[in-house]
């Protein structure tokens, strides 16, 4: 099973949007129940600006998506275009932490690596503008992956939707 990354395009917009889709229904599912799935939708999905930016990778196998995910060198910590307190600012490498953003795998390719490839992609590419350090908002769902790859909790955090319901999240940081 090879994977190959590659930088998304606005033609990928479609594909992004069934897998973040598919993923957020299977993933979040176990520990968000159904009406937390639903109302998670609220916060997450896809950033175009990630997109545009060219920091937004997709992964395949034999040319199908099976993950998706990004860094970014602004201000926003987390949510999609339709999210509220987006933040446009350009990062400081010198003093600020990278984003790392928007990662989703296909339920039926999870644990197999995907998500570790496109963090370790993220961070190099951060790295070779001068970041030092990235930060993520972690769901329950990824948290033991960033983890496992050399992330540290900062910050617990709740988002609560237009609906009420709380969405548990956790700030965590790396060093580069």
């Amino acid at each position: 099973m090879a994977v190959q990354l590659r930088l998304a395009a606005l033609a990928d917009e479609a594909q992004l949007r069934l897998l973040m889709d598919k993923s957020i229904r299977a993933l979040l599912k176990p520990y968000l129940g159904d009406a937390g799935v639903e109302a998670s939708f609220e916060i997450m999905g896809l950033d175009t600006q990630l997109i545009s930016d060219g920091t937004y990778f997709i992964a395949q196998i034999d040319g199908q998506v099976v993950g998706s995910g990004g860094w970014s060198r602004r201000s926003t910590l987390f949510g999609g275009d339709h999210s509220a307190g987006r933040n446009a600012a350009l990062l400081n490498p010198a003093t600020d932490a990278a984003r790392v953003r928007a990662m989703y795998t296909d339920p039926n390719f999870a644990r197999r690596g995907i998500g570790r490839a496109i963090l370790n992609a993220c961070e190099a590419a951060a790295r070779v503008e001068g970041f030092m350090r990235a930060e993520l908002v972690a769901t329950l769902a990824g948290e033991p992956l960033y983890a496992a790859c050399g992330y540290a909790p900062l910050e617990q955090m709740t988002s609560v939707t237009s609906k009420g319901i709380a969405i548990p999240l956790l700030r965590m940081g790396k060093r580069l």
